[in-house]
């Protein structure tokens, strides 16, 4: 990264104590902020605390309530919000809608992979995206405003944008709450916090260190301003003076102090408190894929893919848009049969899919209704009776917004709200896919330490790599052509392992292949040690077959045994008949943990002798 000029350069656009009010409080209170020329800047804060409402502010688009917006002469403007809107026949026809010339917004859609000649009709949320950053990079602006950019793109595309931000001549106004883009393009950070903004002149990767420090100065100077209200209130109450002649100066004070700090304390962020219940231990084997295979039709998405999951393995699968990642998520979980090959499921596993469609929330009903869909007004969370306020209020939704329709939501609510949904249930398998669109990272740090916590098994479909990088203990890499990677790790020992494997293949001169060297005389053949191969022994064949038929009975005796169990007149009606149905329970498990283990090592003797 170039150094930055330390002569001053007057701001393309400077806000001067800005306050606007959103509802009975307000929004801002004093917000000053400056965007110098070619200066990448990155603007963070919590879900809710307006930051996309201080960019439409930063482009004159909203009018503050008071407070000064300066700006040096004609600034040009390109905006590309979370939920943009594509218009016109076709691509290109969008792209040229702010009068950008023809050719540069077809060289920038092209950039984006994107053909300028497709329909605007039935695009995917990555299509979307790349298209609105084609036509905000085409129109050349003086200042770039994006918000939430790396929503629905895939690794590659968030790179190649990274590499566009970086070149590009004009300054940058960036929501995000992807670190690994922000560490790489960010010069300086806004930070929009208790309705003002702090500006930290250093790149995001100076961000966190800065913040805490920050925030720990204010919590002292809280805890001070605590201690003198006391301090004074305990003089105030035990001075005879102040009781016979009602010291008014000294109430005043008082008064003035504790308003400080009530309005201090309205100001500091809430909690989020996120819980999750492992539910049963499920077997020790999780899934086993074999030979898999998956086409639709002359598209093969998967090539022959083999692969083990184990209870509390930390998967992360990664990939462009559309090389099948769900579709291998879903031949995982038994809900999609491949064309090839087999997939043996574990013993009781109860999985909880958090899908990033959000097919699931229906814009016309309500918060209320999402949380309770079989009415009333409770929930049981993980097996306990909780009210559906106040297990929204661990989420930060008010009270309010429970009766509010779900399509006032902003997608880092609607996302928290399918977080609510998901981890209300007891599950010992979480499948996240794209789990961090939207989410503030306050709430991806509070997801974060709740998955380092779980016990039981995670597979993570992400576009981001700091999160996978933090939680993945292996990675698996589809590239779009149906070949797939499985590395130990996160990204970052991913792409170190597997260079190249995620790039798009390219056509014509330069997928030639190189010269052929001169053929080399072949070696001579090394002789055979034996024309026979290695094989199991009948003994241990035999065993493998009666595990196997162990391991998918076992599961039904142990349900039934529950079953039983569960029935709350049980021990009353029949203790002799309780105590030896718990007996035969924890035998069935024992015997199941037991034929898990051996399974899986003759399996694994199976396949060395086999390969």
């Amino acid at each position: 990264m170039a150094p930055r000029s330390s002569s001053p350069r007057p701001p393309l656009v400077a806000l001067k104590d800005v306050r606007l009010q959103d509802g009975p409080r307000p929004l801002f209170d004093g917000v000053d902020l400056a965007i110098e020329p070619r200066t990448r800047s990155c603007l963070v804060g919590r879900n809710g605390a307006g930051k996309s409402t201080l960019m439409k502010v930063v482009m004159g688009l909203i009018e503050p309530d008071s407070g000064n917006r300066s700006i040096q002469g004609a600034v040009k403007f390109a905006y590309v919000p979370q939920e943009p809107l594509i218009a016109g026949d076709t691509l290109l026809d969008y792209a040229t809608s702010n009068d950008a010339e023809h050719w540069t917004a077809e060289s920038w859609l092209e950039t984006f992979g994107m053909d300028p000649h497709k329909s605007t009709k039935g695009l995917s949320g990555g299509e979307i995206r790349r298209a609105a950053l084609a036509k905000a990079f085409a129109e050349e602006p003086d200042l770039l405003l994006l918000d939430e950019p790396t929503n629905h793109m895939d690794i590659m595309a968030i790179e190649l944008l990274e590499n566009a931000i970086i070149d590009a001549r004009c300054a940058a106004l960036i929501v995000s709450h992807d670190r690994a883009f922000l560490n790489r393009v960010t010069q300086s950070c806004h930070w929009l916090e208790g309705r003002k903004v702090r500006t930290l002149n250093k790149s995001f990767n100076d961000f966190d260190e800065w913040a805490a420090k920050t925030m720990e100065e204010e919590a002292i100077a809280f805890q001070k301003l605590t201690k003198t209200i006391e301090r004074e209130t305990a003089t105030f109450y035990s001075s005879i003076t102040a009781r016979r002649s009602r010291n008014e100066g000294r109430a005043r004070s008082l008064d003035a102090l504790r308003a400080e700090r009530a309005e201090q304390a309205k100001d500091r962020p809430r909690e989020m408190y996120l819980g999750v219940d492992s539910g049963g231990t499920s077997g020790k084997l999780v899934a086993d894929l074999k030979g898999v295979t998956k086409a639709f039709g002359d598209r093969t998405v998967i090539k022959p893919f083999t692969s083990r999951i184990l209870r509390g393995d930390r998967l992360a699968i990664v990939g462009p848009n559309g090389a099948g990642k769900t579709t291998l998520v879903k031949i995982m979980l038994g809900e999609l049969a491949p064309t090839e090959g087999t997939v043996k499921l574990g013993a009781s596993l109860e999985t909880v899919y958090l899908d990033q469609s959000r097919d699931g929330l229906k814009s016309d009903m309500t918060l209320w209704d999402a949380l309770t869909p079989g009415g009333g007004d409770s929930i049981i969370v993980r097996g306990f009776s909780k009210h559906v306020a106040a297990y929204a209020k661990d989420f930060l939704f008010t009270e309010a917004q429970l009766r509010q329709p779900i399509s006032t939501l902003s997608g880092g609510e609607r996302n928290r709200l399918l977080l609510a949904i998901a981890l209300a249930k007891p599950a010992n398998m979480l499948v996240l896919d794209e789990p961090t669109n939207d989410l503030d990272m306050d709430t991806l740090d509070k997801l974060e330490e709740l998955l380092e916590q779980y016990d039981g098994t995670l597979i993570l479909v992400s576009h981001d790599r700091d999160f996978v990088d933090r939680l993945a203990t292996s990675t698996i890499g589809m590239n779009g052509r149906g070949d797939i990677v499985e590395t130990p790790g996160g990204w970052t020992d991913f792409i170190g392992q597997n260079p190249g494997f995620l790039k798009p293949k390219l056509s014509g001169a330069e997928t030639s292949a190189p010269p052929a060297k001169a053929a080399e005389p072949a070696p001579a053949p090394a002789p055979a040690a034996s024309t026979s191969k290695a094989k199991m022994s009948f003994k241990d064949t035999h065993r493998l077959k009666e595990l196997d038929a162990l391991i998918h009975e076992l599961p039904e005796t142990i349900k039934g045994h529950q079953t039983r169990l569960d029935d709350v007149n049980f021990y009353s009606r029949d203790p002799a008949g309780f105590a030896s149905t718990m007996k035969a329970l924890e035998a069935a498990q024992s015997k199941l943990a037991s034929a898990e283990e051996e399974w899986l090592e003759l399996e694994a003797r199976r396949e060395a002798l086999a390969g």
